[in-house]
């Protein structure tokens, strides 16, 4: 499985297993797994909106050029989803989905 393509439901039950850890998870082999999935669904999302701006076509969202997400508003946004739905989103998706809820584009 190539990054970005964990389910939500996959996402949230290993996150949920390193909770207990605190700021320490993140310097564990699966906390470094949870953040290498968010960080290559940013950059895939980056790629795809830097490219649909060069070739001139409207975004899905209108991010700044730098902005920060933390893991608190990251789970959040997964746990928005509802359960019976989780296995069948993406990181990828979420990511793309939460976006567009956080960078609108101007109408």
């Amino acid at each position: 499985m190539a990054p970005g393509d964990m389910s939500v439901a996959a996402f949230l039950a290993r996150a949920a297993s390193l909770e207990r850890l605190g700021p320490l998870a993140l310097a564990t082999p699966q906390g470094n797994r949870l953040k290498s999935e968010v960080i290559a669904a940013g950059k895939r999302y980056k790629a795809r909106i830097d490219a649909q701006r060069k070739a001139g076509r409207k975004t899905t969202s209108c991010p700044p050029e730098t902005g920060t997400l933390t893991p608190d508003q990251w789970l959040a946004h997964l746990r928005s989803y509802p359960a019976a739905a989780r296995r069948s989103v993406s990181i990828n998706t979420a990511f793309d989905a939460l976006m567009k809820k956080r960078y609108p584009c101007p109408a």
